[in-house]
């Protein structure tokens, strides 16, 4: 069984924001599934799809972003989530909007959703699929990340993010993680 988590905020105003690349990834994600987001479980909106044989869910935690390993413990918990079957996808401030990074684990970085997921988990033992948003801007961090993205961004991240779903989708299809890697962090 395979736990794929988008990282955002839940709430309408938020949708287009840098800040929810990761539910924007999750989107796409269950779209190539053909599922949709019908249940409310464990702090977080689900859509649940079979993939050769095997149960994949796929989350969007309606935490809010800096409680997001709220739900992603307690779906661990529930589905008894294994080592290696957990990713989540987020946005990453430290890379070029528009580029994509897939790690087998690592820190959180400046992160604070990822930060409480590993503090929640407490392991960073587990792959992510980072969607590159950063760019020389004058606002503060918060308000950047908080900003709505504009339809010159948009040009530059939609293929990315159409990269990052697909990455999931060979994820959950059976790939290795350090395939899919090798597929998608392009230089």
């Amino acid at each position: 069984m395979y736990l794929v988590v988008g990282l955002g905020n839940p709430e309408k105003k938020y949708f287009n924001t840098f800040h929810n690349m990761g539910f924007m990834v999750v989107d796409r994600l269950v779209e190539k599934l053909g599922v949709s987001f019908t249940k409310g479980e464990c702090r977080a909106v689900t859509a649940h799809a079979k993939v050769n044989g095997e149960k994949v869910i796929v989350a969007k935690p309606v935490t809010y972003m800096n409680l997001s390993g709220e739900a992603v413990q307690e779906l661990c918990h529930k589905y008894k989530i294994e080592k290696g079957k957990l990713i989540v996808a987020y946005d990453d401030i430290d890379i070029t909007i528009g580029k994509l990074r897939i790690r087998v684990n690592g820190s959180a970085g400046t992160h604070n959703g990822m930060k409480n997921i590993v503090q929640m988990l407490s392991t960073d033992d587990f792959p992510r699929v980072r969607v590159g948003i950063g760019k020389e801007t004058p606002m503060p961090l918060i308000e950047y990340v908080l900003s709505q993205v504009t339809d010159d961004d948009h040009k530059a991240l939609d293929t990315v993010l159409d990269q990052a779903a697909q990455a999931l989708y060979d994820f959950v299809h059976g790939d290795p993680i350090d395939h899919v890697m090798q597929k998608y962090n392009i230089r």
